[in-house]
């Protein structure tokens, strides 16, 4: 098959598009043929070299976690999926992923892809979704009547959160810097630019903070949450310390298999009308080079997605 591999770690310069070996699905697992994948901050740092030290890669490597197919061939003792079922799902994240024609993943980590969307826009949402899904819903228990303060918001995890928490009934602030009328057109109540304004002198009293830019913003985010607020990252771990002084609750995304189960809920508030992915662009696989470019500009709005066949 064709595949996009990373034979050492580096610039975007190591991505490759070359030919590789077709996996055969084991015990447990499905094969997809890949319509569509797609590019999340996260493969970048696994090609930058930044995730070694939390998986045991083994090189060459396939990147991609996302991805939109047919299931091609089914391994013992799957069942509940057949061979010709259109899916979507997370993939790679210990292993080959789905930069390629080909990918294995899990049968409990696919679901039916939601039947209002193409390809394209199906392997915008794993990754994301599944990333806000555990932030919002999982860990914070976001109810009707909070506040959630989301940093990043038009990115491909913020533009997904932001639709999640107003699903539950939340308020929802939004911070970024570009793409504001964007925000506002997903139901930000309260748009911060935050190239003109510390978003910490005009928001107070959050029960939430979605942190998906790290550093000085996540050190500002601490005051202005309540009392037994949350302060979730994508990024870096919030202080256990601090967050104690501060009388919150600090966490951290971590990936949490199976997922199938939560991915078949997200296609029903997809065919619901109630969660919409955004891609920004569609580019040919062959083009994976100039989409990690764009997704480490940090700059896009909603998703990067990759078209495979």
């Amino acid at each position: 098959m064709k595949a996009v591999r990373i034979h050492a770690y580096g610039s975007p310069d190591v991505l490759t598009y070359e030919e590789a070996p077709r996996p055969k699905p084991g015990p447990g697992e499905v094969l997809v043929r890949v319509s569509a994948t797609s590019v999340n901050p996260f493969d970048c740092a696994v090609r930058a070299g930044y995730m070694q030290s939390y998986f045991s890669y083994n090189l060459p490597l396939i990147p991609g976690t996302d991805v939109a197919g047919v299931i091609e061939e089914k391994g013992e003792g799957v069942s509940g999926l057949s061979v010709g079922d259109h899916v979507y799902a997370r993939a790679g994240v210990y292993r080959d992923g789905a930069n390629a024609e080909y990918v294995l993943a899990m049968a409990g980590d696919v679901a039916l892809k939601p039947r209002s969307l193409d390809d394209a826009h199906a392997a915008a949402m794993p990754h994301v979704t599944l990333t806000a899904w555990q932030a919002l819903i999982e860990m914070a228990e976001l109810s009707k009547g909070q506040t959630v303060l989301i940093h990043g918001a038009a990115g491909g995890v913020g533009h997904i959160a932001v639709q999640l928490a107003k699903s539950r009934g939340a308020r929802v602030i939004g911070t970024s810097s570009t793409h504001l009328d964007f925000l506002e057109e997903l139901g930000v109540d309260q748009v911060v630019d935050h190239s003109r304004t510390r978003f910490e002198s005009v928001v107070k009293d959050v029960d939430v903070v979605l942190d998906l830019i790290g550093s000085d913003t996540q050190e500002r985010s601490w005051a202005v949450l309540k009392p037994g607020g949350f302060l979730i990252s994508t990024i870096q771990q919030p202080s256990e310390k601090t967050a104690a002084e501060y009388n919150v609750h600090p966490g951290m995304i971590a990936s949490t298999p199976p997922i199938g189960k939560t991915l078949g809920e997200v296609a029903a508030l997809v065919d619901a009308g109630k969660l919409k992915p955004v891609v920004s662009e569609v580019l040919p696989i062959k083009e994976i080079r100039k989409a990690h470019e764009l997704v480490e500009g940090r700059h896009t709005r909603g998703k990067v997605v990759l078209q495979v066949m």
